[in-house]
């Protein structure tokens, strides 16, 4: 029998880690003959309660481990003791690679045929202009080369607002490109917008490759035929919906590529990964250009300006940090539609790949059930967590500290989570964010072991055994750390130890050794007596 890991977030609902244990502290104990956390007293009248950093933490481990051979172990079980689960190495850190942009007016297909040369569904695509709104960088190969591939936003004349601010990105990532590729609609002609994103591009002084899109069979070739009166040579026609000539705009690309990029710059082995999430409108890309210092994504009151997620290599306090700006979590995905939903598809994922979340709350609002479900699909992903309450420089001095009793009472259910007091429209207080990560990160790192672990366990068990049931009482025979990020702990056990208890032993583990701003997963394994 396995019990799956407990979720600090049950049903949604906030309570204390122990509410469901408190009680049944007050029942009966057994004697202590029943209850030590050895699996038989020979092997536990062997371990010495000396100094937890002393001998006995591991003359206690080898008793245990010599005790659980009277039990029927699986496969996995054996594997796990043996240290054979092993957790991946790191990644290799990215080289600095040559920079191809793929820009053009709205509408034309940009991110369609950014998809097509990734060869996966990553940039969000809708049927309507202007779903795309920041530079979005994703690796790319094409005949054994590898590249940087830049989606942007469509690029138009005498626009105000956040369309203007969209075109502003797109021209940035013209400036950072080796080489852009401009996306023409081949079926409607080159327009007046197309003869100004020329003018623009002669001027940037980059190789262009011209791509003559919706060109989905024989027929509509004339149609491309057209675009050579843009004066940028030859126009490739490509259906980017279905894949067609797209090879050949390829190899046209890799020509016009340089091999090595003069704009691009080496990321540096190991920035951990910082993904900022929230709902929409709290503030994620407001933080983003502020500790990068620049408007690297688009900022706009409407909720919900940021679609796709948005990587930006960024320096605080002297050390490089991978931040992550994400679309905002909406009150439920099945409930999105089009453009929204994948934007919500690909904030999980943002969220799956990052180390770190950053968790932005609005201090002038209440605590809402979007907030609770953002922490929530943090918690349950696995991410080590900074809870960030933004727009704090707002609040009146009288009213702050009545907002933290609030708080405190609203987080109960991850008071384990480091939490900050920001401003991301000024700046002010965001160098307080690189202690709350790191010590975050540290925590999710974090490995106990095996024998301080088991020896925790005997001292918490003797002094509050797992309450009666049915006259019953489970007794905890082995216990080990089975990997980290995040710190994820098996315990073998003759019964099942009901869920208090184990919000119990999660509470005590963080007392006891920290885990601040990291989840913990605490599975039991129930095994039997070997027969005989």
């Amino acid at each position: 029998m396995f019990v799956e890991p407990l979720s600090g977030w049950d049903n949604g609902c906030m309570s204390t880690p122990e509410q469901n244990f408190s009680e049944d502290l007050t029942a009966p104990a057994a004697s202590p003959a029943t209850t030590p956390s050895a699996p038989s007293e020979a092997a536990a009248s062997q371990v010495p309660a000396g100094d937890s950093d002393g001998p006995s933490d591991e003359v206690r481990e080898r008793a245990l481990r010599v005790g659980l051979e009277d039990y029927e172990l699986a496969e996995d079980d054996l594997a796990l003791l043996g240290g054979e689960l092993g957790e991946g190495g790191d990644d290799e850190a990215p080289l600095a690679l040559p920079v191809l942009a793929v820009v053009g007016r709205p509408n034309v297909g940009k991110s369609t045929l950014v998809n097509r040369i990734i060869g996966r569904r990553e940039a969000v695509v809708e049927d309507k202009p202007g779903v795309t709104r920041d530079r979005v960088s994703y690796p790319a190969e094409w005949a054994g080369r590898r590249f940087m591939l830049v989606d942007t936003g469509g690029w138009e004349v005498d626009v105000a607002g956040i369309e203007a601010r969209v075109a502003e990105q797109a021209e940035v990532a013209i400036s950072l490109a080796d080489a852009v590729m401009f996306v023409v609609d081949a079926t409607v002609g080159p327009t007046s917008t197309d003869e100004q994103v020329v003018r623009m591009l002669r001027r940037s002084g980059k190789p262009v490759i011209l791509c003559a899109n919706k060109v989905d069979g024989p027929r509509a070739e004339a149609d491309a035929s057209e675009l050579w009166s843009l004066g940028l040579g030859e126009p490739f026609p490509v259906s980017a919906l279905h894949g067609r000539g797209t090879g050949d705009l390829l190899d046209a690309a890799m020509r016009t590529l340089p091999t090595e990029t003069v704009h691009g710059t080496p990321v540096p082995f190991g920035p951990r990964r910082v993904a900022l999430v929230g709902r929409p409108n709290v503030g994620k890309s407001s933080l983003l250009n502020k500790v990068a210092g620049a408007e690297r994504v688009v900022v706009d009151s409407v909720a919900g300006t940021t679609r796709d997620p948005v990587d930006e290599l960024v320096e605080l306090r002297g050390k490089q940090w991978m931040f992550v700006d994400t679309a905002g979590i909406r009150r439920r995905v099945h409930q999105t539609s089009g453009a929204d939903f994948y934007a919500s598809l690909r904030t999980q994922a943002a969220i799956e790949k990052a180390e770190v979340a950053v968790v932005l709350l609005d201090a002038s609002e209440k605590l809402t059930e979007q907030d609770t479900r953002v922490i929530s699909q943090v918690v349950d992903s696995g991410r080590s967590v900074v809870i960030a309450y933004n727009k704090w420089d707002l609040m009146d001095e009288d009213r702050r500290p009545f907002l933290e009793r609030e708080i405190e009472r609203d987080l109960v259910q991850v008071q384990w989570a480091p939490r900050v007091n920001i401003s991301a429209a000024t700046g002010w207080h965001t160098d307080r964010l690189v202690p709350a990560l790191e010590k975050s990160l540290a925590s999710w790192d974090t490995r106990i072991s095996t024998g301080r672990l088991n020896s925790f366990l005997g001292e918490l068990v003797a002094e509050h055994p797992h309450p009666l049931r049915g006259g019953k009482q489970p007794r905890i025979l082995f216990a080990t750390q089975a990997s980290t990020r995040p710190p994820r702990f098996v315990i073998f056990a003759t019964g099942f130890l009901e869920a208090g208890y184990r919000r119990f032993i999660e509470r005590r583990l963080r007392e006891t050794f920290g885990f601040e701003g990291s989840p913990i997963s605490i599975s039991v394994r129930v095994r039997e007596k070997r027969k005989r």
